[in-house]
């Protein structure tokens, strides 16, 4: 789904052929899909300059927030993997997918510097840990949506029929059927030397352009359509639920949040599905026919589309760990324990649950 590995085109004509410069783990147009562009050699100076200058500083940036949000949340909540909640457990595995994505950025910048130089192996590595990553951290998302979803609006209680060992299994079946399904990423993928541009980590032969087809439809609909679907439903549940609660306080900060996990969902990756699905449009046939213009501003706004949607991995602490008052009070005790911050939340706050914690607490409540 994401646009990885395919080489930073120096040359105009070579740039259009195989024109998604950033991340191209999916999508490297070789064969069947080049057709579709190769018609079009207008120069876009402003593109390049974009991924050659704009989009190292920004993935470069996403790696250090990226890596410092989700690596402090993995080990916080490693520290007490004892006593995790059903939610927590969901963020532990959604903490390592993000940094498996995480780690493959270092390559993406030095690849938008010098282009592909790190061979056929880490080519292969690196696509399947990309893709592995797209399907399984929107998949957990759906998951925490879900169990909010039980936990709220059918009372189920973490102690009884949601049970931690329950839930390890479920996120390692998760974590199976995405590795099943990112496995092609490993067979089709291999590195190119383009006589204009030099080598680019990209898909090879007819199947490989058959598998882009095959691996677009399953992202489209597993890496985001599906999840949505699942977090619209449940959380509009959540919030009709709390709505129709009498704790008004936990029922205000809850439902705003639930709002806002959704809305931030969508801001990130809609924008860039919905772009992926007009340019996979383009290349089946149903829009081969747009002019070169609107060919153009397409792969503008997958460049720009896909940039916002890597932000993801970085709100994902913030928005699922960082909220959480028990969450605040570890990561402060740990950094206590650092000698890097010496300070302790306000005793207003020890009132306040997170939305993990929160939403559970309003179904002990008997609020439904």
């Amino acid at each position: 789904m994401h646009a990885f590995f395919t080489a930073l085109e120096m040359d105009t004509s070579e740039y259009i052929d195989d024109y998604e410069g950033g991340l191209n783990y999916t999508d490297s147009y070789n064969d069947s899909s080049r057709s579709s562009y190769s018609d079009c050699d207008q120069e876009d100076r402003w593109l390049q300059v974009f991924q050659m200058v704009f989009l190292p500083l920004v993935y470069s940036l996403v790696f250090v927030l990226g890596l410092a949000g989700n690596g402090l949340m993995v080990t916080v909540l490693l520290r007490r993997k004892g006593s995790l909640r059903i939610t927590e457990i969901y963020l532990l595995h959604l903490g390592l997918a993000d940094l498996l994505f995480l780690s493959t950025f270092p390559f993406v910048v030095a690849k938008e510097a010098v282009g592909w130089v790190f061979g056929v192996f880490l080519c292969k590595l690196l696509s399947v840990l990309a893709h592995l990553n797209l399907l399984c951290g929107s998949l957990l998302l759906a998951c925490i949506s879900f169990d909010r979803y039980l936990a709220i609006v059918h009372a189920i209680p973490s102690v009884h029929n949601r049970r931690p060992r329950a839930v390890h299994l479920t996120c390692a079946l998760l974590w199976t059927i995405c590795l099943g399904l990112s496995v092609p990423e490993a067979v089709f993928t291999t590195v190119i030397d383009h006589p204009a541009s030099g080598p680019a980590c990209s898909y090879e032969g007819i199947e490989g352009s058959n598998w882009t087809l095959l691996s677009r439809s399953l992202t489209h609909l597993l890496g985001f359509f599906a999840p949505l679907a699942v977090m619209g439903y449940c959380y509009s549940a959540v919030v009709l639920t709390l709505c129709r609660s009498q704790r008004s306080l936990e029922k205000q900060g809850a439902v705003r949040l639930a709002l806002l996990l959704t809305a931030v969902f969508c801001f990130c990756w809609l924008p860039y599905n919905l772009t992926k699905l007009l340019d996979t449009l383009v290349i089946v046939g149903p829009l081969a026919g747009l002019s070169c213009d609107s060919k153009g501003l397409l792969m503008q706004s997958l460049v720009v589309s896909e940039s916002i949607g890597y932000m993801h991995c970085c709100l994902n602490p913030i928005l699922y760990a960082f909220m959480g008052v028990r969450f605040r009070k570890e990561l402060l005790r740990l950094l206590g324990k650092w000698r890097l911050c010496r300070v302790c939340l306000p005793a207003q706050y020890s009132s306040r649950t997170s939305f993990s914690e929160g939403l559970t607490a309003t179904t002990n409540s008997k609020l439904i």
